[in-house]
Parts: C-alpha cells; structure tokens; sequence
C-alpha cells in the first residue's frame, strides 16, 4: 500500500508543527507522521516561550503566520519582558506556559487544519529515485510518497537518556529514540554528530516552603505575542508568581563529590551539551569561583503539582539529585516528582543545507530543529516555518523560494549562521548574533514579515487585514504627534516640563519632536494632560493593538538617528551582501587563496558572496580574490584568476 502526498513532515514537534501548517495553509496536501500523537507540541523540558533574542523569534514566526505566538497567548500562566531597561534592540518578550494546555492546544490546531492529516507511526528510511527523495517507509510497511519530504526529529535519533549509570534508550521520558532513520541517514552517507542536552528535576509543589523565597510575579499589563489575535479575556489562564532561590556551598560539595558518578565526567556522555544552558554539575566545576548559582522555581501546569527547577539541569544519580538539592532553602524537605536527566542523540551537520533547509545534495529533503544542530523550541519552529513553506513550493514549478536575510529577520540570522559556520555544540539564538539588531526589534516583526506570509499563503487574509488597519494607524498617529505642538514659552506649559524633569523647551515643538527627549515619552506626556486620548485612540483598531502600536511610534522616533544610520551602513553592505554565487562556481582556479580557505569554500559552497565572508577562516583578501574573479566570470571573461 503507498499513499501520496505533497509534502511529508516527519516529527510532531516545535519545528514539525510549523513546517506541517506551513506547508497546509500554502495548499498542499500535507501528512504529518509521529510516534505519539499525543505528544503534539510537548514542552519537554522548560515550559516557556521566548526570552533572551527567542522571543524576537516567536514573534516573526507569528507575523509570518505561525502558530506559535497563538498558542503562547491561549496556554501563557505568567508573561515577563526582558531587558526593558536597556536599549529596545534587546528587549525580549517570555511567557511561562501549561504545558498541559499547550500541547492539547497545538493538537487541535494540527487536526484541524485543512490540508493536513496526521499519522502515528515510526519513520524508518526514505524512498530514493533517481538522486531525489520522494517518500518515506514506516515501521508498518507502508510507503508513503511525496514530493518533499521535512524532517524534524528533534532529540530522538539514536537517543540515549542518562540518569547516572543508568542508560535508557528515548528521546525524552515516556517516549521512545528512533534508531532506525539515524540507521539509515548514516548508511546513505551523512556525518551524523553527537550532541547532548538536558533538563532538571520536577519538584513536587507542596514539598517547598515558598514562604521564605523571593517571588517573582509576571507584568502587571502584559503584552500578547500575537500581532493579530488574542484570547478573550486577556490573559485567558490564571497568572501565576515563579520564586527565585539560590545554590550554595554545602550544594556544591556535593555535587562535587559525586562526579565520579556523573556520565558527563565518566566519559558515558560523549555528545558536546550547549554552552549557554550547562548542567548544575557543569556549572559547579567551569565557574568554581561562584558562591551560587541562581534558579527559578517555574508552575508547568494548572493541572500539574509539578514544579520546573530553571538552572538545575542534571544528569547526576538520582540520590545525588535529592542530597543536593535539600541543601537549596526553600527545598529542605523537597520531594523529586521526576529525576533529572540528559539526552544524547544524533545531529547533522547543517553545512550540507541550502537557506532553503533543502539538503544540497539530495533533492526533495528539508530539515529542521534540533536535528540541525540548535537548541530550543523557537529555534526550531523558525526553522520548521521555513522548511515547510520551501517543501511546499516543489509542487509549484519554479516557485519562489522562502530564504530570509540577515538584516529581514532572526530567522534569517539563525540559518545562515547553520548553513555557513555549521554546530560543534547546540546552537543557541541570542541577539549579540543579528548585525541588524536595532532594525530586528521585536515590534516590527508584522510590518518586516507579514507581506511575504500573506504572499506565501501561510499568514491569512483576514489577519493581513489586520496588520494594515495598524500601519495606517501608526502612519496616522505619526501624521498628527507631528502636526500637534507644544509651546514652551507659555507659563502654564513650562511648569509642566519642569516637573517633568526636562529643560527649557523652544517656543513650538511637536509632540514628535518632544518625545525624542529622554525623559519625555507617550506615556508622561498622557499623565501630564499634554497629550488627550481623543488625539490618540480611534475606532479604527483595538485598544491592546493601540497600545503596541504607541510604543512603536515612541521608539521608532527617539532612535529614528540610531535606525537611518543603520540603514544606510546595510545599503552600503547590500551589493556584495547579495551577490550570487553561481552553483557551478570554481573556487580551484582562483590563484592566490590558500589551501585551507579554497577547501572550505568547496565545502561550505556558498550562496552569496555575502555568505562566504561568513565562513570561519575566510580573510577579507580571500573575499576579495572571489569577488573579482566573480565579477570576471559575470562578465563572460572566463573563470582565469587575475
């Protein structure tokens, strides 16, 4: 028996979730295929959305037409912004989440999608003819064919759980590794990677003394991460506070001296674990010189005693886990609902993949996820948006492909980071990463991505109805804060800018002008009585999109200076930048590059010339050298070196 498809997505999480309604919501006939089914969406280790440069990534996958942001906004117990006294680039946006909701939640959003069946079952090879994949084999038999197979099998190759000594073959408790399709994806030739992740203890809540920590309550007015819609009322689910506690010394000692049982020092572990989320016992031994370490105490679930202990991953036995941590205040009499364990499991190297996520060498495959090489739930459905929508276009003869730039998007940064440097360790997205930070804020994800999903087909249009009612309320309130003044001269005025804080004004300024001044914003011009409401707030959008839409405006004009200046440094970037490289371009004719530059080029096999300076090792000279002889070969002088 075969079944036929457009598209087939192997794997039912994060990245599996956006690549299958990508690809559905663009028309083609689509199959997603999962051990579980009802593991859809499973938060399996923190259950939080966003943070540090991932919140930035949740929400240009939502102003592209992702689901994410939507069912952060229908499950979020707690939402915090980061670094909101910093500058705006690195501002971030984090809900905590049920995890329990959430997964019922991207279910139904699964089922129910047009286009889009899913299937339980374990995918154990693919159907190869001709140099080009066209289908998948099952562990039932089946042959199932498409034109463009995604996979997305995040943790679960060739995974080993550790817990001390103790090895379990999964991808994560109560679920299974898939053996078989690493099997295969190494007997086809890829240089699979080993790579290593973990997560901590659960706790259980009526075993800690929340009294004596610090709580920790989320916004008093939080923001939704969705652009185009949100629960009603906001927040749909009961806010709940997370505590904040401390390891100490007597912690240390004991997880010091268990390290002759931890696989990690024993050499049982031999997958590299991400450098920005180490383990407790990682932690311990790389940064001795610290007291403590910080851990947050997290709710997974309004349907859960269990509680997340953010900071203590682990791999330790488990009656190390409870001897360290009844040393942390707060956990003195703390009981273990689930121990804490790492995952070692196969990756690939994301150097063999176009931006498309395509691999360049077998036609018809996309990856995305942890198979890739990252870490994270939102680094992995960016990339399973992107999959998805480029799997998608191979039913389309000569379809655009979906490829975003560094200066459009996170995403954008993400991939050409894989497909360029490739991953020793798991990667992580953080926002000292994007050159263009200022220009990626995360409030302009909608007005930088939603005309490309609604082209696409994967952002629908009664949600791209919505974002242009806001940008012609942004362009709106823009007109009008600069054609409404203030007047400084004026007595009554000028008392009021000195309570504010602010010097002398000049005679006439725009509220626009005004708000470039430090201490001057929207919000104190509000509260003061020089800006009424009735100038503001219209019929034309809702009052929550009103509210985002100010702060826009607001930052957009104080770092209007910041922002042009970034422009024009990316106009300059911008010819060499997108220059492309021809597939078929000869890099060993090229006289003066070394051996080790020209073998990396052969490797890599670049894109754009803009993508080759990326790759480790090649000098601005190197570049140089690939630039004339690239303008030589464009110009039909033939492929000599000059």
């Amino acid at each position: 028996m075969a079944l036929l498809f457009d598209v087939i997505v192997v794997g039912g999480g994060h990245a599996g979730i956006e690549a299958a309604l990508a690809a559905a919501r663009m028309g083609s006939r689509t199959a997603m295929l999962t051990m579980n089914n009802d593991h859809i969406g499973y938060l399996s280790c923190n259950p939080a959305i966003g943070g540090q440069a991932k919140g930035q990534l949740a929400r240009e996958i939502d102003a592209f037409g992702g689901e994410m942001g939507r069912n952060t906004d229908r499950s979020a117990l707690q939402y915090r912004r980061l670094n909101m006294s910093k500058g705006p680039a690195v501002r971030s946006s984090r809900a905590q989440c049920d995890k329990v909701l959430y997964s019922l939640n991207m279910k139904k959003a699964v089922e129910t999608q047009g286009n889009l069946s899913v299937h339980q079952c374990e995918v154990i090879g693919l159907i190869v003819d001709k140099g080009r994949v066209c289908g998948v084999t099952d562990n039932f038999g089946t042959k199932i064919r498409a034109k463009s197979v995604v996979i997305t099998a995040g943790t679960f190759l060739k995974a080993v759980m550790h817990c001390g000594a103790s090895q379990t073959s999964g991808g994560r408790a109560g679920d299974g590794a898939s053996d078989s399709l690493s099997d295969f994806l190494h007997a086809e030739g890829f240089n699979l990677v080993r790579l290593k992740t973990g997560t901590p203890a659960r706790l259980k809540r009526s075993s800690i003394n929340f009294e004596i920590l610090e709580r920790q309550d989320g916004d008093k007015n939080p923001v939704p991460f969705s652009f185009y819609s949100r629960p009603d009322p906001f927040p749909f689910l009961e806010q709940l506070p997370c505590y904040l506690t401390y390891t100490n010394s007597k912690t240390h000692e004991i997880i010091a001296a268990a390290q002759n049982d931890s696989p990690m020092f024993t050499g049982q572990i031999m997958g590299k674990g991400p450098r920005y989320c180490p383990s407790i016992e990682d932690k311990v031994f790389r940064f001795a010189d610290k007291d403590r370490h910080q851990i947050f105490l997290e709710p997974e679930s309004l349907y859960s005693e269990e509680i997340y202990a953010n900071g203590l991953s682990t791999s330790l036995p488990v009656v190390a886990q409870q001897r360290f941590l009844q040393t942390i205040s707060g956990l003195e009499e703390v009981e273990i609902a689930r121990p804490g364990y790492a995952v070692e499991y196969d990756a690939l190297n994301p150097m063999i993949l176009k931006h498309t996520l395509e691999v360049k060498d077998l036609p018809g495959l996309f990856c995305a996820g942890q198979i890739n090489g990252t870490s994270g739930y939102e680094e992995a459905a960016a990339q399973g948006l992107v999959a998805g929508a480029n799997a998608a276009m191979h039913r389309i003869n000569n379809g655009e492909e979906l490829v975003f730039g560094r200066e459009e998007a996170y995403i954008g940064v993400l991939i050409d980071d894989l497909v360029t440097k490739g991953c020793d360790e798991p990667y992580r997205m953080f926002t000292s990463r994007a050159e263009y930070r200022l220009l990626l804020r995360e409030e302009t994800a909608d007005r930088r991505l939603a005309e490309k999903g609604k082209n696409f087909g994967v952002l629908s249009d009664p949600d791209f109805e919505k974002f242009e009612r806001k940008y012609r309320y942004f362009e709106d309130i823009c007109k009008k804060l600069g054609s409404t003044y203030l007047y400084g001269g004026q007595a009554e005025d000028r008392g009021v800018f000195e309570a504010l804080g602010v010097g002398a004004l000049p005679d006439r300024v725009s509220l626009l002008e005004a708000i470039r001044r430090p201490r001057l914003t929207i919000s104190t011009l509000r509260e003061a009585g020089l800006l009424s409401d009735e100038l503001i707030l219209t019929g034309e959008v809702e009052a929550w999109i009103a509210d985002r839409v100010l702060e826009e405006v607001e930052v957009s004009t104080k770092y209007e200076g910041y922002i042009d200046r970034e422009l024009k440094n990316l106009a300059k970037l911008s010819k060499q930048e997108f220059k492309k490289i021809p597939t078929d371009f000869n890099y060993s004719e090229i006289k003066g590059l070394s051996n080790e530059v020209r073998e990396r080029l052969i490797k890599v096999r670049p894109e754009t010339l803009g993508q080759a300076m990326r790759i480790p090792g090649v000098t601005p000279a190197a570049g140089a050298l690939v630039y004339i002889q690239l303008v030589r070969v464009m110009k039909g002088l033939g492929s000599h070196a000059p």
